[in-house]
């Protein structure tokens, strides 16, 4: 519920037509009792079928695309690279459009089946390029040496088409990533001493599901693609999107689905043009003369944000000048202190996205020079061949492990402590996520050293021979990486649509993931002024001469700074106060910090 109006119409419409005989007071009692029924576990759990099922298609093609671009459509190893990091930073960036268009327009559930239909068409149109071999260019690495002047770069109409679907898929995946987390935390009510600890559960459950569709994504369809072909693992992943839209539609009955509240953006714009246009006007020294409208205008379970000292300037968007009165009619020159105190929270989440980005641009290298590190390696066990895009399975075989016990063991025993029902706050499981980010780069620093070496002391610098040398050495790097993620990830998703207010929890959760989509955007600037200012560390097509170590290296040392950044933004940080006035007739008034 989380604050905002969860009445979903099937309960309004079908209590009368039960309880014909019963009369108004059978109907009172009956009607709570449904809308109790509604959300809780049952409905997450369509919510969380839908993410598996997504997470198993997207993620799938996170980790291997790089080989798709670089072994089929013939890119450069850099071009791969900086076209996987740009549609991934596309695709973790359109979730700002899904919060908008959830929050202002349509209801979540809505939105998560329109994008993910989005999805499902952008996924089909790969099927359909890989499968033709006149809608792609003939692939290099088939050719013989008498052949290579068929090596051809893809043509305009290939790369478009191949851009076509790529950005329907991120257009898809960001709208459900938008939307389809608050989906799920809105089936329980963090007002309610019950259902606020299973809030808490449900995002480390969400991340479970996300985790297990990854697992097959990047062993199951990885494989598919590398030992089948492509265009299989593209029809797989468009008929798991199929059936994400069935799951998540057969819990629409269960679900409590929120009521757009209009443009948050518009809302906040709003404020900063009423505090310009009262920028004369005087802060009055009792804050309670601030204009806020209350429950009997604005309806029941409504959120009302107590007004805090910071960004002071902003509080003039709310003086009530004489000649205004109290009328909101005038939006645009007077607005409540809970829209005040709106905009404030948005402008304290900024610095936090800022200090989370680097962690992603660490995360892009895993996806992305990892990978391509597992192609000069040994890849057998046994007598099994495992692809390098399968390497992922080591951090997520390790979140697998480590959420049950988080969530199980760790959260009981430090809510006890802390009294928390998270057991420690949002801020401080990112913080342990950022340290683990740093080691993690440092460790693969260290591996890369020795794959080098590796590749010297049996003469194979320039070798298209796999190193004696088992791929599984990156498990290290990838394993605390997995670590890494499991208390980032869900921290920053539970921090912003917890500290985000009612009318703003799908452009809350997107504001989350714009940290990994600036990462991305980031790893790219990153390696081309890398490679100008060290005169090529990574240059080449041959990491056997580059010098991914170093790189490796410095984006550890840069993390340790980014860390102490973050520390003081997290100090900085005020945690939203909630006044939430329900029942006047009781003149009830609870006030929670969040």
């Amino acid at each position: 519920m989380a604050n905002e109006v969860l009445i979903p119409k099937e309960v309004a419409h079908s209590v009368p037509k039960k309880a014909p005989t019963m009369g108004i007071c059978r109907n009172m009692v009956t009607q709570p009792r449904q809308q109790r029924r509604l959300g809780g576990n049952r409905a997450a759990l369509f919510v969380n079928a839908m993410e598996g099922l997504e997470s198993m298609a997207f993620v799938s093609n996170a980790v291997s695309l790089v080989t798709y671009f670089f072994g089929y459509m013939n890119f450069s190893i850099t071009k791969s690279a900086t076209t996987l990091t740009n549609f991934l930073g596309t695709a973790f960036l359109l979730p700002l459009f899904g919060g908008i268009i959830s929050d202002t327009y349509l209801s979540r559930f809505k939105t998560c089946v329109l994008f993910a239909c989005m999805e499902l068409l952008g996924f089909g149109i790969l099927a359909v390029q890989a499968k033709s071999h006149k809608l792609r260019p003939i692939p290099c690495k088939d050719l013989a040496v008498t052949q290579m002047n068929e090596c051809k770069a893809a043509t305009g109409g290939q790369v478009a088409m191949l851009y076509s679907g790529l950005y329907l898929v991120a257009l898809g995946t960001g709208g459900i990533k938008a939307a389809l987390p608050a989906l799920g935390a809105d089936q329980f009510d963090e007002k309610d001493p019950k259902e606020a600890p299973k809030l808490s559960s449900f995002f480390n459950w969400f991340l479970f599901s996300l985790t297990i569709g990854s697992i097959i994504g990047v062993t199951f369809i990885v494989w598919i693609g590398a030992n089948q072909g492509w265009d299989w693992s593209f029809i797989i992943c468009t008929i798991a999107i199929l059936f994400s839209i069935v799951f998540i539609c057969m819990g629409n009955s269960l679900y409590r689905n929120n009521v757009p509240k209009g443009s948050p953006l518009v809302r906040i714009i709003q404020v900063f043009v009423a505090a310009f246009r009262n920028r004369k006007l005087q802060i009055p020294d009792n804050t309670d003369e601030l204009h806020e409208i209350h429950e009997k205008q604005r309806g029941d379970n409504v959120e009302i944000l107590k007004r805090t000292e910071q960004f002071r300037f902003l509080d003039r968007a709310a003086v009530v000048e004489s000649s205004t009165g109290s009328s909101t009619s005038e939006h645009w020159k007077l607005c409540t202190v809970t829209q005040v105190e709106e905009t404030k929270i948005l402008i304290r989440m900024l610095p936090i996205i800022l200090s989370t980005i680097f962690m992603n641009t660490c995360l892009a290298q895993l996806q992305t020079f990892t990978v391509q590190q597992s192609t000069t390696m040994n890849t057998k066990i046994g007598g099994f061949k495992v692809p390098g895009a399968s390497l992922p399975v080591i951090p997520l075989l390790f979140m697998f492990i480590l959420i049950p016990l988080y969530d199980r063991v760790f959260v009981p025993i430090a809510r006890r402590i802390t009294g928390i029902p998270t057991g420690i706050r949002h801020l401080q499981r990112i913080g342990i996520g950022l340290v683990l980010s740093a080691a993690s780069m440092a460790v693969a620093g260290f591996v890369e050293t020795r794959r080098k070496s590796v590749a010297m002391e049996h003469d194979m610098v320039d070798s298209t021979e796999p190193l004696p040398m088992s791929v599984f050495w990156l498990g290290f790097q990838y394993g605390i990486f997995g670590a890494a993620d499991m208390f980032s990830l869900i921290g920053l998703l539970e921090f912003f649509y917890a500290e985000s207010s009612a009318g703003m929890k799908s452009l809350g959760t997107a504001i989350s993931w714009c940290s990994v989509a600036f990462g991305y955007f980031t790893s790219t600037v990153v390696v081309e002024v890398v490679n100008k200012v060290s005169g090529g560390w990574l240059a080449s097509n041959n990491l056997n001469r580059d010098k991914l170590n170093y790189f490796y290296w410095m984006l550890s040392v840069i993390s340790v700074l980014n860390f102490g950044f973050y520390l003081f933004c997290a100090s900085w940080y005020t945690y939203k106060t909630v006044e939430v006035q329900q029942d006047d007739s009781k003149n009830n008034v609870d006030i929670t910090k969040v």
